[in-house]
């Protein structure tokens, strides 16, 4: 038995060398972002911005969030606004481009990415008391850079990888596999261009493309964010319509 104590004993400390890795990765993010305290301090936000994409016209976006997992996003072009939402319990939406103008339940696979979206934190955040866990994967390369890489499997089992700078441990890239139905959605998300906003630190600017398909990739470019803005809960809720 003593000729194991050795072995055991060092698995236990490289167990506990890797938690306290992923901790201390974790850590770096969230002071990068501006700490504990500044993060907890932004109860509502909205993003405005402008999506581009080769051969389509431009795209108005507009992203708000509330506190604890509140999301709205709407989308207009050629006079038209696509609207989802999702007050922390169900998600609706408004496609006037598909001919249907008056507002619509979203079912759950539909939800996918707004519920991610939703938390205002952002998943690394609180993670163990989100029902999440994080494996830190090693060194990783973007665009021929050196990141370090972290995996966050989500409660619902979705996975999320996260590619952080070196330097200032702020995320340079998103890989998202969404398991729905038997099937996977992979997609891709660059960030870009960082600014602090009240002491916390968004990204203004982002790439997103489905990993099949990079040819497919968007542009986003953040033109405001505004913290702290008074949204009403009409914002988000289910209409009235909607309700039985």
């Amino acid at each position: 038995m003593k000729r194991w104590l050795p072995a055991i004993a060092l698995l236990c400390l490289s167990a506990y060398g890797l938690a306290q890795t992923v901790d201390e990765l974790v850590g770096k993010n969230i002071e990068a972002k501006g700490g504990l305290d500044r993060i907890k301090a932004v109860k509502t936000r909205r993003m405005t911005g402008r999506a581009e994409q080769s051969d389509q016209p431009p795209l108005t976006v507009v992203v708000e969030n509330a506190r604890p997992d509140e999301i709205r996003r709407d989308i207009t072009v050629a006079g038209m606004t696509v609207v989802r939402a999702y007050d922390g319990r169900a998600g609706w939406m408004i496609q006037p481009f598909s001919g249907r103008k008056d507002p619509q339940l979203m079912g759950e696979d539909d939800l996918r990415d707004l519920t991610l979206d939703a938390d205002i934190d952002g998943p690394l955040v609180d993670y163990k008391a989100k029902g999440n866990t994080v494996e830190y994967m090693g060194h990783d390369t973007v665009d021929g850079d050196d990141a370090l890489r972290l995996k966050v499997t989500l409660k619902n089992g979705d996975i999320l990888y996260y590619d952080l700078d070196p330097d200032t441990y702020l995320e340079i890239r998103r890989q998202s596999q969404e398991f729905i139905r038997g099937s996977v959605k992979e997609q891709v998300t660059e960030y870009g261009s960082y600014k602090a906003v009240e002491g916390v630190m968004y990204p203004f600017s982002m790439a997103i493309w489905p990993k099949s398909d990079p040819t497919q990739a968007r542009t986003v470019t953040i033109d405001k964010v505004e913290v702290n803005v008074p949204l009403a809960e009409s914002v988000f809720a289910v209409p009235p319509s909607l309700k039985h």
